[in-house]
């Protein structure tokens, strides 16, 4: 059973940056590299979206419109965790960010539906 626990949110003004992080337990290192990875954000009155994660392999990463070439994903695999640094932050990206993890890595890794294992969130909140 892998647990998941982001931190890194709060509140932040629009233009400035963040990095979320999001930090792994109940696996032994060796398999963490194999897990698909993803970011996911939910905002008020909308579905959770998939705003970044990684695909068939760690080359491949894959963005929701919005965010491409201010969201960056990245991975430590030693640690066995999970970064979104967020760039120019803009008030549309407010709302509670959650990582994800499934047992398969797929590059249609945008999609909920193929995460077996989910953090709490943490909210991120942009002040214009």
């Amino acid at each position: 059973q892998l647990h998941l626990v982001e931190s890194g949110g709060g509140l932040v003004q629009a233009g400035r940056s963040l990095r979320l992080s999001c930090a792994a337990s109940g696996l032994t290192s060796p398999y963490f590299e194999y897990y698909g990875l993803g970011w996911f954000r939910q905002t008020p009155g909308k579905e959770r979206e998939g705003v970044a994660c990684f695909g068939s392999d760690e080359s491949r990463t894959y963005y929701e419109d919005s965010t491409k070439g201010r969201f960056t994903i990245s991975r430590n695999n030693a640690k066995k965790e999970l970064y979104l640094q967020i760039d120019s932050l803009k008030a549309e990206d407010t709302g509670v960010y959650f990582c994800a993890a499934s047992r398969l890595q797929r590059d249609s890794c945008l999609s909920g539906l193929v995460y077996d294992f989910w953090g709490q969130g943490t909210q991120v909140t942009v002040s214009s």
